[in-house]
């Protein structure tokens, strides 16, 4: 099953899909949620620490400088992940901002 959570600025898409997310999790269900906001902060909403979460999205932004790309879906979330309380996964991807035209 796949979710997505949209909508304007300001209405609560950061902490619904949180809650969504967690909720699964608690369920047993295996949950991998991808933070696509320019200001990604579902990682605060998981649990994850302000430090980890602003860790993930740099991480992503610097491969926009040349970095190494992961190939496969499981390897993004090993080398460009972390794990919340409750198991879900979690990745940021949002814009790259200074894409590496090569």
């Amino acid at each position: 099953m796949k979710v997505a959570v949209v909508g304007k600025g300001g209405v609560g898409k950061t902490t619904i899909a949180g809650v969504v997310a967690r909720s699964f999790a608690d369920a047993g269900r295996p949950v991998v949620a991808l933070d696509c906001d320019t200001n990604p902060n579902l990682g605060i909403a998981l649990g994850v620490s302000p430090a980890e979460t602003a860790r993930l999205a740099s991480i992503r932004e610097s491969l926009g400088d040349g970095g190494d790309h992961a190939p496969t879906p499981d390897e993004i979330l090993d080398r460009f992940g972390a794990t919340a309380p409750g198991g879900v996964r979690l990745a940021v991807v949002s814009r790259i901002d200074r894409p590496n035209p090569g």
